[in-house]
């Protein structure tokens, strides 16, 4: 199949997750990505989660490098920033995760980048947005989850707020950012102008809570977070995960008739669906007091059979035998030249029935600085200069990389 986005250039200057996962999905759909990358390597290359390496890979880069390539370039050299110029001459899109300002302090700003290249779009993914009180402030997913009002929709009454395990903004925010970016492309292939797209990750938050925001924007009534574990604050009961005789549940939204027949009791028969919001609570721990009576597997196959709503409470062991997702094409699995064997979640959505395929696995630091400046047109003798002036990364082919030996010792903070 061919790439959605085949023929697209992509200069990609990001870090951490929130760019680096943009630039990915636009690297699935086909655009040549290139990473702009520090001498050395950026930050994810030395930090994964649950201290996660592949052989001597960081997996916090290896799940969002794949269909890239990498070039090291010292933008502090005068020569680096010619080659950079060079490539965002001839760049259909510019990605970047910086804070406001950094890249117009290097000179690569929207309007200088512009007026070079008009047609351009330009993607910049940040905390809280360009402009206003809190645009020079850092952005990151647990702090923004905190700060968007996320936090405080889940958990049991009366414990603390609740954060997500996962960097789900950071997530959707790349998401956001892609499809502004293709809806750019889009009108530019329409009136040939470029375009500034602008996302940040409070406002992904914000979308990340659509239902309940609106409801609150509107009139309507959030309660306060469940005692008896309803698993928002703006759905009837039954609505979250109970426990059974030996396990847990997930159940979501029936009726009075429907739970009347679920668990024998003619007493839910009575509740409308007004009550089913009014008298939330009640009716929770009833359903509540039921599913304690049985194991998981009975009231699996018996809310099925009736119509209930349900859910297993899987851990990742349980859910990644699942054949669905073997049907979805979930996991990736690919061959990597210093990690070996790698699984990584896939590119989720699928075009005329087909995943996108795995044209590049996540490159090695600078594996394809030459390669690039020779798409630029430059000759072997002024890359190899270049390599010596130190405005290049070396050649990697040649030198190698050792992580621990390269580990930059500047804390989280530095690049933002």
């Amino acid at each position: 199949m061919t790439g959605m986005l085949d023929g697209i250039k992509v200069v990609s200057f990001t870090h951490y997750l929130q760019g680096p996962s943009c630039s990915q999905m636009l690297g699935d759909l086909g655009a040549d990505v290139v990473r702009i990358e520090p001498i050395g390597g950026s930050y994810e290359r030395f930090w994964s989660g649950a201290r996660t390496f592949v052989g001597d890979e960081s997996v916090f880069f290896l799940l969002a490098g794949r269909n890239q390539r990498s070039a090291e370039i010292n933008l502090r050299s005068p020569e680096g920033e010619q080659v950079l110029w060079r490539m965002i001459d001839a760049a259909d899109v510019i990605v970047e995760n910086f804070r406001p300002g950094v890249l117009e302090r290097r000179g690569f700003g929207y309007e200088a980048v512009a007026a070079r290249n008009p047609g351009i779009v330009y993607c910049s993914l940040t905390g809280f947005g360009p402009t206003g009180p809190l645009a020079d402030q850092p952005g990151q997913d647990l702090l923004i989850q905190s700060f968007s009002g996320l936090a405080a929709l889940s958990g049991r009454a009366g414990d603390p707020p609740v954060l997500m395990g996962s960097a789900i903004v950071d997530e959707h925010s790349a998401a956001l950012g892609a499809l502004g970016i293709v809806a750019a492309l889009v009108r530019r292939a329409r009136t040939g102008e470029g375009a500034k797209v602008d996302g940040n990750l409070l406002s992904a938050a914000l979308d990340l809570q659509l239902e309940p925001l609106n409801c609150h924007l509107n009139g309507g009534r959030l309660w306060d977070r469940s005692a008896s574990g309803i698993s928002s604050r703006f759905h009837q009961a039954p609505y979250g995960v109970f426990q059974t005789s030996d396990g847990w549940l997930t159940l979501s939204l029936a009726d009075g008739a429907t739970l009347a027949t679920a668990f024998d009791d003619d007493r839910f028969s009575a509740f409308s669906r007004d009550d089913q919001f009014e008298q939330r609570e009640q009716i929770n721990e009833m359903v509540a007091a039921h599913m304690r009576t049985r194991p998981t597997a009975h009231w699996r196959a018996h809310l099925s059979e009736v119509g209930v709503w349900n859910a297993p409470v899987n851990e990742y062991d349980d859910l990644l035998p699942d054949p669905q997702l073997a049907a979805n094409e979930s996991v990736l699995t690919f061959e990597h030249p210093a990690a070996g064997t790698v699984r990584v979640v896939n590119h989720p959505v699928k075009y005329d029935g087909h995943t996108p395929a795995l044209r590049r696995v996540p490159p090695t630091v600078g594996q394809h600085t030459g390669e690039v400046l020779h798409d630029l047109g430059y000759a072997d003798d002024e890359i190899e200069r270049m390599r010596a002036a130190g405005a290049i990364g070396p050649d990697r082919a040649v030198v190698g990389f050792d992580r621990k030996a390269s580990e930059p010792a500047s804390a989280y903070s530095a690049k933002r």
